[in-house]
């Protein structure tokens, strides 16, 4: 997965407003270490194989279950608060981050974890709607930049509060500080930080 990289001059969002990205992103991870098999090692026969134990069964529908519902939760109050899904936020926030407020096109699907034709479809809707706008690549005809206009700056302003303390409110305020840190070493054991510049 390719990172956006996020320019000083640009304000950051607190660590918090990502933490439905962190989930989904760690939900990808396990899924792709649970069905991953190794070149080296056979399989071994369907009989052989044991189901989880009850620790590892909670462990793993848990992380499902919270995932599900507090992703589910914060599109609804973003929706109604300001008419902007989640995904559309995490879009945006992408592209306020990103050197020169822009992103090649695979690169933000990546990042979004959404497919080239899904995100392609989110682009146009928010093109549509004058909060972000395609720009071609200089050193590539076939690439395109997805670019932040002011008008989406304005309204990921708007979103940002209720964005984060959603985040507070559903998912950090179950935990104490040393649990929340407990919390992400365990995601960057699944899906290790990239660098920024």
């Amino acid at each position: 997965m390719t990172q956006g990289a996020r320019p000083a001059r640009v304000e950051r969002l607190p660590s918090a407003a990502r933490a439905s990205a962190a989930i989904f992103a760690v939900e990808a991870r396990i899924v792709s270490l649970a069905t991953e098999t190794p070149m080296a090692v056979a399989s071994p026969p369907v009989a052989a194989v044991e189901g989880l134990c009850p620790a590892e069964l909670a462990a793993w529908r848990g992380l499902l279950r919270v995932h599900a519902n507090v992703l589910k939760a914060l599109d609804a109050e973003m929706e109604a608060a300001h008419g902007l899904p989640l995904t559309s936020y995490e879009v945006l926030i992408q592209l306020a981050d990103a050197p020169e407020r822009r992103m090649r096109m695979c690169d933000l699907a990546d990042t979004v974890l959404l497919s080239r034709s899904g995100m392609s479809r989110l682009v146009d809707r928010l093109a549509r709607d004058g909060l972000i706008f395609r720009c071609a690549c200089s050193h590539d005809a076939r690439g395109a930049f997805a670019c932040i206009t002011d008008a989406g700056l304005q309204l990921l302003e708007q979103a940002r509060p209720t964005h984060v303390a959603g985040i507070r409110r559903r998912f950090l305020a179950h935990f104490a500080e040393e649990e929340l840190h407990a919390l992400s070493v365990f995601w960057d054991r699944l899906v290790p930080q990239q660098p920024t510049v």
